[in-house]
């Protein structure tokens, strides 16, 4: 079909198991960094992240 175009927005969760509370605020950035670079990476557009304490 010509000029037909989709849109798809993801929502991506990760818990760890037990729900311990695993990600020091000292890391928080450095995570979020990473994670963004992975997604970059794979040629996809981030709109927000934030790495949630527990």
């Amino acid at each position: 079909m010509p000029n037909t175009y989709s849109q798809l927005y993801t929502q991506i969760i990760f818990a760890v198991k037990g729900r311990e509370n695993l990600i020091k605020e000292s890391f928080r950035e450095e995570l979020q960094k990473y994670i963004s670079g992975i997604v970059a990476e794979k040629k996809q557009k981030l709109l927000a992240i934030y790495c949630m304490p527990d």
